[in-house]
């Protein structure tokens, strides 16, 4: 999936998130104005890795909730590249969110309101992802990813709380948008691999990426000592 990036810069995705449908079971209301979320200066939140601190390689990857091949990768690849290089010690790994719309931004949220849980959630989101999004509307939709939170053990007032944290959608927009930028994100996924940027491509194809940027990084190694 693609997208023109300086004009989504332009989309206020924070009137997006608040435009979360209200109803008897969501019932969320912003806990401020746009006004007030926007006098506050937006954070930059950290990463959350995978994989050993000292791992020799870094890998970032760009991913959408709403990008069926992100689902994909998740779905087929992700599982490899966690048991061949994550587990291994080989590499640590960070997924940071792409936002194309307000739907992708509700998952975000949800998916980073409990940092402990960012993986699981942003797991099932990408594992389940034609079962929630093929919601007939949005009140359905919000129902489904209350069902995702629910599973990893999320609270309806938990869920609530984070969706209406209108500095917290800030935070997060804020840093999706530095990140993207300072990348040059225009796809996803999009995988930042020892600093050099990588399409999506096939499992036999990313692994021999990544078994090339692992070779420089035990090469240079002796040289930093």
């Amino acid at each position: 999936m693609s997208f023109d990036f300086r004009r989504f810069l332009s989309v206020s995705l924070i009137s997006a998130a608040m435009a979360l449908p209200v109803t008897a079971q969501t019932a969320p209301q912003p806990a401020d104005t746009p006004a007030d979320a926007a006098a506050a200066q937006p954070q930059i939140q950290p990463d959350l890795f995978l994989g050993a601190e000292d791992a020799p390689l870094t890998i970032y990857e760009y991913a959408s909730y709403t990008c069926p091949h992100c689902a994909n990768f998740h779905q087929e690849n992700l599982p490899k590249l966690k048991a061949e290089y994550i587990d291994t010690g080989k590499v640590r790994f960070a997924l940071r969110d792409v936002y194309f719309d307000q739907v992708g931004l509700w998952a975000g949220i949800l998916a980073r309101c409990d940092s402990d849980k960012f993986y699981p959630v942003a797991g099932l989101l990408m594992e389940e992802q034609s079962d929630w999004l093929g919601a007939q509307n949005s009140q359905d939709l919000v129902a489904n990813l209350r069902k995702i939170g629910a599973k990893v053990g999320m609270t309806g007032d938990q869920m609530d709380a984070c969706w209406n944290d209108q500095a917290q959608v800030a935070n997060l927009v804020a840093t999706f948008q530095q990140n993207a930028e300072a990348d040059k994100i225009n796809a996803t996924p999009t995988f930042m691999i020892g600093g050099e940027q990588v399409e999506n491509m096939a499992w036999d194809q990313l692994k021999a990426r990544i078994d090339g940027k692992l070779a420089e990084a035990e090469a240079a190694a002796p040289a930093a000592q």
